[in-house]
């Protein structure tokens, strides 16, 4: 994964902590496939990660770009999910 394809850089520090994962979701709902988004925070978002693996198993790549002491930032990409079995586009009405 490279940086070059960035869609947006979400920088948490200055938020409120109840409003973060509701932004990063969001934004992330809204990226198209292959697209990054860049996050910003002031410590390790272990528990982020943890909830994108359970509400969006094999959707997102996660890599870290730097690792504190002060900021860490992760690329937190897109992926293409296999129909009916990571994700429901609606379609079959299952």
């Amino acid at each position: 994964m490279s940086p070059t394809n960035t869609a947006i850089q979400v920088d948490t520090r200055p938020m409120e902590l109840g409003n973060r994962r509701k932004l990063v979701f969001s934004t992330f709902d809204e990226l198209g496939v292959d697209m990054t988004m860049e996050l910003v925070y002031d410590h390790d978002p272990l528990s982020l990660r943890s909830q994108f693996k359970i509400e969006k198993p094999n959707l997102f790549a996660w890599t870290y770009l730097e690792s504190g002491p002060n900021v860490w930032r992760v690329a937190l990409t897109k992926l293409k999910g296999k129909h009916g079995v990571d994700h429901c586009c609606g379609a079959c009405g299952g």
